[in-house]
């Protein structure tokens, strides 16, 4: 299975979909989400997961900050900004965490890269799976995890960098 992305160019993620951005939630989050294309998708795929996170940030906050989280993507084509109004359910990210303390509606979506202290590396990973989770908005990763036991066909990743200079 391939993941790519328009919005990660040479390996770099483009500064609008984080820190660097135009788009932000009330309090500060960048909101403005990238776009995906997922392709050679194993025959039985009824949807896509999606989980996102910077493994880098655990020196700075002490544990691994998740950006996004999706379930029951019915679709291989994500657009520009479609965590807005899209079609599928999202979980909270690490904005509603200690270290951000956005209450968890706030933080229930995409919440672009941000990094404090220098370049991370964030890992975009999607798994097909053979059934539609059926999970509400606000749900954590760890549940996610959880619900796609034993319904994973295939995976893949893409991994891109954002700088916060």
């Amino acid at each position: 299975m391939i993941v790519e992305s328009k919005g990660i160019v040479n390996g770099i993620i483009k500064d609008e979909y984080g820190s660097k951005g135009r788009q932000f939630t009330k309090n500060g989050m960048p909101s403005f989400s990238l776009p995906l294309e997922i392709s050679e998708e194993p025959k039985g795929t009824r949807s896509f997961a999606i989980v996102m996170e910077d493994l880098d940030a655990i020196p700075a906050c002490g544990f691994s900050w998740i950006h996004w989280t999706v379930s029951d993507l019915q679709k291989d084509i994500l657009e520009d900004n479609e965590s807005v109004n899209g079609k599928f359910t999202q979980g909270v990210n690490s904005y509603h965490s200690v270290a951000s303390k956005l209450s968890k509606e706030e933080a229930t979506g995409y919440g672009g890269p941000a990094p404090p202290d220098r370049e991370h590396r964030y890992s975009i990973k999607v798994f097909a799976l053979d059934t539609v989770l059926k999970m509400k908005n606000g749900f954590y990763m760890n549940d996610l995890y959880k619900e796609m036991e034993g319904h994973i066909l295939a995976h893949g990743v893409l991994t891109g960098l954002y700088s916060p200079e």
